[in-house]
Protein backbone atom coordinates (compact mmCIF):
# COMPACT_ATOMS: atom_id res chain seq x y z
CA UNK A 1 0.00 0.00 0.00
CA UNK A 2 1.29 3.53 -0.43
CA UNK A 3 2.63 5.56 2.31
CA UNK A 4 0.21 8.09 2.78
CA UNK A 5 2.84 10.27 4.21
CA UNK A 6 5.10 10.51 1.42
CA UNK A 7 2.34 11.52 -1.12
CA UNK A 8 1.13 13.83 0.74
CA UNK A 9 4.71 15.35 1.10
CA UNK A 10 5.24 14.79 -3.06
CA UNK A 11 1.97 16.22 -3.68
CA UNK A 12 1.77 19.53 -1.29
CA UNK A 13 4.22 21.52 -2.91
CA UNK A 14 2.45 20.83 -6.59
CA UNK A 15 -0.72 22.13 -4.82
CA UNK A 16 0.93 25.66 -3.06
CA UNK A 17 2.45 26.21 -6.45
CA UNK A 18 -0.64 26.54 -7.99
CA UNK A 19 -1.95 28.27 -4.71
CA UNK A 20 -3.88 26.34 -3.77
CA UNK A 21 -3.96 24.31 0.04
CA UNK A 22 -3.83 20.33 0.18
CA UNK A 23 -7.21 19.27 2.50
CA UNK A 24 -6.52 15.56 2.08
CA UNK A 25 -4.55 13.09 1.04
CA UNK A 26 -6.12 9.53 0.60
CA UNK A 27 -5.99 6.05 -0.99
CA UNK A 28 -9.42 4.01 -1.16
CA UNK A 29 -10.51 1.06 -3.37
CA UNK A 30 -8.14 -1.62 -2.29
CA UNK A 31 -6.30 -3.91 -4.73
CA UNK A 32 -9.25 -4.13 -6.89
CA UNK A 33 -9.87 -0.39 -7.81
CA UNK A 34 -7.20 1.49 -5.08
CA UNK A 35 -7.72 5.68 -5.95
CA UNK A 36 -5.64 8.52 -4.95
CA UNK A 37 -7.69 11.14 -3.85
CA UNK A 38 -6.80 14.25 -3.71
CA UNK A 39 -8.35 17.26 -2.19
CA UNK A 40 -7.56 20.76 -2.33
CA UNK A 41 -9.22 24.13 -1.80
CA UNK A 42 -8.14 27.68 -3.13
CA UNK A 43 -7.43 29.48 0.38
CA UNK A 44 -10.13 32.76 0.01
CA UNK A 45 -13.15 30.36 -1.32
CA UNK A 46 -12.67 27.12 0.59
CA UNK A 47 -13.45 25.50 -3.40
CA UNK A 48 -11.50 24.29 -6.68
CA UNK A 49 -13.11 24.74 -10.28
CA UNK A 50 -13.46 22.25 -12.15
CA UNK A 51 -10.35 24.12 -14.31
CA UNK A 52 -8.29 24.21 -10.74
CA UNK A 53 -8.68 20.59 -10.43
CA UNK A 54 -8.00 19.66 -13.75
CA UNK A 55 -5.07 21.75 -13.53
CA UNK A 56 -3.47 19.83 -10.63
CA UNK A 57 -4.37 16.46 -11.79
CA UNK A 58 -2.25 17.07 -14.57
CA UNK A 59 0.78 18.91 -12.58
CA UNK A 60 0.57 15.59 -10.78
CA UNK A 61 0.54 13.12 -13.31
CA UNK A 62 3.60 14.86 -14.99
CA UNK A 63 5.12 14.65 -11.55
CA UNK A 64 4.36 10.78 -10.91
CA UNK A 65 4.97 9.98 -14.70
CA UNK A 66 8.83 11.48 -14.00
CA UNK A 67 9.42 9.69 -11.00
CA UNK A 68 8.28 6.38 -12.73
CA UNK A 69 10.82 7.17 -15.30
CA UNK A 70 13.34 7.74 -12.53
CA UNK A 71 12.83 3.98 -11.19
CA UNK A 72 11.41 6.21 -7.52
CA UNK A 73 7.71 5.44 -8.63
CA UNK A 74 5.68 6.30 -5.54
CA UNK A 75 2.60 4.17 -6.00
CA UNK A 76 3.54 0.90 -7.23
CA UNK A 77 0.46 -0.47 -8.78
CA UNK A 78 -1.97 1.06 -11.21
CA UNK A 79 -4.34 3.78 -9.57
CA UNK A 80 -7.15 6.13 -10.74
CA UNK A 81 -6.40 9.99 -9.49
CA UNK A 82 -8.87 11.50 -8.36
CA UNK A 83 -8.88 15.58 -7.76
CA UNK A 84 -11.75 17.07 -6.19
CA UNK A 85 -12.87 20.16 -3.82
CA UNK A 86 -13.32 19.32 -0.31
CA UNK A 87 -17.18 19.94 -1.47
CA UNK A 88 -19.77 21.55 1.13
CA UNK A 89 -19.59 18.59 3.89
CA UNK A 90 -16.21 18.73 4.05
CA UNK A 91 -13.62 16.56 5.98
CA UNK A 92 -12.37 18.54 8.94
CA UNK A 93 -8.36 17.66 8.28
CA UNK A 94 -6.60 20.58 9.57
CA UNK A 95 -7.26 22.17 13.37
CA UNK A 96 -7.97 25.70 11.18
CA UNK A 97 -11.05 23.91 9.59
CA UNK A 98 -12.31 23.67 13.00
CA UNK A 99 -11.91 27.48 13.52
CA UNK A 100 -12.85 28.21 10.24
CA UNK A 101 -15.95 26.06 10.54
CA UNK A 102 -16.68 27.26 14.46
CA UNK A 103 -20.23 26.99 15.01
CA UNK A 104 -21.83 24.38 11.98
CA UNK A 105 -22.50 20.53 13.04
CA UNK A 106 -19.41 18.08 12.81
CA UNK A 107 -19.32 14.50 13.13
CA UNK A 108 -16.74 13.43 14.65
CA UNK A 109 -14.91 9.98 14.67
CA UNK A 110 -12.91 9.34 17.94
CA UNK A 111 -9.31 7.28 17.93
CA UNK A 112 -10.90 5.92 21.07
CA UNK A 113 -13.48 5.63 23.24
CA UNK A 114 -13.86 8.76 25.42
CA UNK A 115 -16.75 9.45 27.84
CA UNK A 116 -18.60 5.99 26.89
CA UNK A 117 -18.42 7.16 22.72
CA UNK A 118 -16.58 7.24 19.68
CA UNK A 119 -18.50 8.86 17.63
CA UNK A 120 -19.63 12.31 18.79
CA UNK A 121 -21.97 15.30 16.75
CA UNK A 122 -22.88 18.45 17.24
CA UNK A 123 -21.93 22.46 16.51
CA UNK A 124 -18.77 23.13 16.94
CA UNK A 125 -18.58 25.46 20.24
CA UNK A 126 -14.38 26.20 20.24
CA UNK A 127 -11.19 25.75 19.22
CA UNK A 128 -7.85 26.76 21.60
CA UNK A 129 -4.68 25.24 21.57
CA UNK A 130 -4.97 21.94 20.35
CA UNK A 131 -8.38 20.97 21.94
CA UNK A 132 -11.68 20.77 19.90
CA UNK A 133 -14.84 21.66 21.90
CA UNK A 134 -18.12 20.14 19.98
CA UNK A 135 -21.99 20.63 22.20
CA UNK A 136 -22.93 17.18 21.59
CA UNK A 137 -26.29 16.18 21.04
CA UNK A 138 -28.33 15.02 24.11
CA UNK A 139 -24.73 15.26 25.99
CA UNK A 140 -23.21 18.64 26.19
CA UNK A 141 -19.90 20.32 25.24
CA UNK A 142 -17.21 18.04 25.03
CA UNK A 143 -13.69 18.67 24.68
CA UNK A 144 -11.05 16.46 22.80
CA UNK A 145 -7.92 16.74 21.93
CA UNK A 146 -7.05 17.23 17.81
CA UNK A 147 -4.78 14.06 17.91
CA UNK A 148 -7.79 12.05 19.39
CA UNK A 149 -9.47 12.49 15.98
CA UNK A 150 -9.86 9.96 13.38
CA UNK A 151 -12.22 11.29 10.75
CA UNK A 152 -13.67 14.37 11.07
CA UNK A 153 -16.23 15.93 8.78
CA UNK A 154 -19.39 18.42 8.29
CA UNK A 155 -22.70 17.85 8.65
CA UNK A 156 -25.53 19.00 6.65
CA UNK A 157 -27.77 21.47 8.02
CA UNK A 158 -29.33 24.31 6.12
CA UNK A 159 -26.78 26.56 7.81
CA UNK A 160 -23.97 25.18 6.40
CA UNK A 161 -26.11 25.62 2.82
CA UNK A 162 -26.24 29.45 3.69
CA UNK A 163 -22.69 29.79 5.03
CA UNK A 164 -21.35 28.31 1.56
CA UNK A 165 -21.47 30.37 -1.52
CA UNK A 166 -20.85 28.86 -4.63
CA UNK A 167 -18.21 30.20 -7.12
CA UNK A 168 -20.37 31.45 -9.65
CA UNK A 169 -24.27 30.94 -10.01
CA UNK A 170 -23.66 32.48 -13.91
CA UNK A 171 -25.67 30.06 -15.93
CA UNK A 172 -27.47 28.46 -13.39
CA UNK A 173 -31.04 29.06 -14.25
CA UNK A 174 -30.55 28.58 -18.28
CA UNK A 175 -32.04 25.96 -19.83
CA UNK A 176 -30.50 24.35 -22.38
CA UNK A 177 -31.99 22.30 -24.97
CA UNK A 178 -30.55 19.58 -26.96
CA UNK A 179 -31.80 17.76 -30.14
CA UNK A 180 -32.21 13.96 -29.42
CA UNK A 181 -31.08 11.73 -31.78
CA UNK A 182 -34.59 9.42 -32.78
Amino acid sequence: MANIAELTALIEPEAKALGFELVRVAMFGGKSDPTLQVMAERPDTGQLTIDDCAQLSRRLSDKFDALEEAGRDPIEHAYRLEVSSPGIDRPLTRLSDYVNWKGHDARVTLKQVTEKRKRIQGPIADVADDRITIDVKNHGPMTIGFDDVEDAKLVMTDALIAATQPLSADGADEIVEVEGTD
